[in-house]
């Protein structure tokens, strides 16, 4: 696994590639889709499953988690090990979905955000963090998890 602060390669169903720096993120529409990833880091005590995603087309705004149910599933399992870097990935394929939509106005803006839910290799542990993303002047996207969410248990605030 690359180091911190290394970049990741991050591949698509569609063989659509990307290098994604550590600490920051991609976002791409295409006529096919529109791509997103962002590179990150398993600081838990165990190996990390992601398990789906939830698009916010702002950074400000809604604070509460949403509902588990209206998540996004992973087409693939992606695994993070203990204290290694890795990747979230989704896209918006289908041009009839609204989000699709939604996600080409907030690339457009230059702004969006990322609730991402994992758990631990047994399935428990579930967790949400919400990550924010917005396109410096370079055309970069960098990121910072803004908010976190317990799922099996009671959040800690």
């Amino acid at each position: 696994m690359p180091s911190p602060g290394a970049s990741v390669k991050v591949g698509f169903a569609d063989d659509k590639w990307f290098s994604v720096p550590g600490g920051g993120g991609v976002a791409e529409a295409t006529d096919e889709a529109v791509y997103l990833a962002i590179a990150v880091r398993n600081v838990g005590s165990g190996i990390a499953v992601l398990h789906g995603w939830y698009f916010h087309p702002q950074l400000e705004g809604d604070t509460e988690r949403p509902d588990v149910g209206d998540f996004r599933r992973l087409t693939r399992d992606l695994y993070i090990p203990l204290g290694e870097v890795g990747f979230w990935q989704g896209a918006f394929r289908d041009e009839a979905d609204p989000d699709r939509q939604v996600a080409l106005d907030a690339i457009e803006r230059g702004e969006f955000g990322v609730d991402v839910l994992y758990g631990d290799y047994e399935g428990g542990q579930r967790v949400v963090t919400r990550f924010g993303c917005l396109r410096e002047d370079d055309g970069t996207w960098s990121l910072a998890a803004g908010r976190h969410w317990q799922i099996d248990r009671e959040n800690p605030r």
